[in-house]
């Protein structure tokens, strides 16, 4: 244990956003431990505010102002704040991409990479997805609506900002290398698929991998489900890569 411990403290500093609505950091400790171990980063999981009772834009308020005190910290970690990176799974993932607008837009920290697993980026129901997916486990539209309506009930959705919906932002060009995981019975992928193809055609350099026999959140059965194990250790990998080269 103290080797590990030894090796994750000498390692990066890499911010994981967790579920949100439904999870928090102790639904997520498994996961945070299991990208440490992984890919041999230090892990700061954020414990953001949550709606209903905490709309948008608390949790990106949070998760930004964490990023920032991860980056002006590091050295209190024995890490390094230049090889940063932010992930996070479902609103995680929607977080961490609106993080990395946020680090080039507003002269915060340089990330090295961003792992966005099945996120929402687009709010967009028309994609094909949502209807083939419409009554999938574990997310299905009906709950896709009411996380809508307790996280950004009180905003325009027809046309939302960037905060809430990276994918909409005017200018993706110059944003850190990004790996985009989405699931073939996810309602989600191809929001998450069609956000990795806007980071290509904005020069950004992105991989995506679709878990086609999988279902959103299966990050939750790493070790249980063989093709869920795959799938995760793949985007590992890639974290891990661009961290260590």
């Amino acid at each position: 244990m103290d080797a590990i411990l030894q090796k994750v403290l000498q390692a990066v500093p890499f911010q994981l956003s967790v579920e949100g609505g439904i999870g928090d950091l102790d639904t997520h400790d498994g996961t945070a431990r299991e990208h440490a171990v992984a890919a041999g980063t230090l892990v700061v999981s954020v414990d953001y505010r949550l709606a209903p009772e905490h709309p948008y834009p608390a949790a990106v308020e949070d998760v930004w102002a964490a990023t920032r005190w991860v980056a002006d910290n590091a050295s209190r970690f024995g890490a390094d704040a230049s090889r940063l990176a932010v992930a996070g799974d479902s609103a995680g993932g929607t977080l961490s991409a609106v993080v990395a607008q946020l680090a080039r837009d507003q002269d915060g920290p340089p990330l090295a990479f961003q792992l966005l697993w099945y996120p929402s980026t687009m709010w967009d129901t028309s994609l094909p997805s949502f209807a083939e997916n419409a009554e999938a486990p574990v997310l299905d539209n009906a709950a896709i609506a009411a996380f809508t309506r307790w996280y950004a009930g009180h905003l325009d959705l027809h046309n939302p900002p960037a905060g809430l919906a990276p994918g909409r932002a005017d200018d993706l060009s110059g944003l850190p290398p990004a790996y985009v995981a989405v699931a073939g019975h996810d309602p989600l992928r191809d929001d998450g698929a069609r956000y990795a193809d806007l980071l290509a055609e904005a020069g950004v350099t992105v991989e995506l991998h679709n878990a086609e026999t999988l279902v959103h959140g299966y990050l939750g059965y790493t070790g249980v489900v063989p093709a869920a194990t795959e799938a995760t250790q793949r985007g590992l990998a890639a974290l891990r890569a661009a961290l260590h080269g």
